[in-house]
């Protein structure tokens, strides 16, 4: 079904940059408006964090949005993820900086798409008064749908990140 959906999706899009004189898709068939659409959410998000406005922030989500913080928490709602992060940017985000690096967008449907955004944090503390949990570098995964009023984080999880490294020989 979903194939289906993207290859309807692609043969529009073809149609379309055939009409327009140049492309308006991506090559896979989601409309280049909603890749635009997406990075501008993501830019919100950064810029919504470090205003510490946890309104405009959570507003960003469905209002049945699923949510994992980097410790695990889980939250349900966009109304429990803006009433526990209003908390924590009154204490331990109080003075936080997100800074997004990179956002990757997958189509899965003309409405929805997964994204994975990587991230670093200065001035936080640990949400759980362990130093080694300081938020300071991670890995969101989202999932995001296009609504009426356009592309909204429907489940988020994220995770702390630290430098790969290699596993070792296994044991003979």
């Amino acid at each position: 079904m979903i194939r289906a959906a993207l290859a309807g999706g692609l043969s529009l899009c073809l149609a379309a940059s055939a009409y327009a004189g140049g492309p308006v898709c991506t090559a896979d068939g989601f409309a280049m408006a909603d890749d635009a659409a997406i990075q501008a959410l993501e830019v919100q998000q950064a810029r919504t964090w470090n205003a510490h406005d946890i309104p405009a922030y959570a507003a960003l989500f469905t209002e049945d949005a699923d949510v994992v913080n980097v410790l695990g928490w889980r939250w349900r709602g966009r109304a429990e993820l803006e009433q526990k992060l209003s908390l924590a940017h009154h204490t331990v985000f109080r003075t936080s900086v997100l800074t997004l690096e990179t956002v990757d967008i997958r189509p899965l449907a003309p409405d929805l798409a997964v994204v994975l955004v990587t991230w670093r944090m200065a001035d936080a503390r640990p949400p759980d008064g362990v130093s080694a949990h300081t938020p300071q570098a991670g890995v969101q995964t989202q999932v995001l749908r296009r609504l009426p009023g356009g592309w909204r984080i429907t489940a988020f999880q994220n995770t702390n990140r630290v430098p790969e490294r290699p596993f070792g020989a296994p044991p003979s």
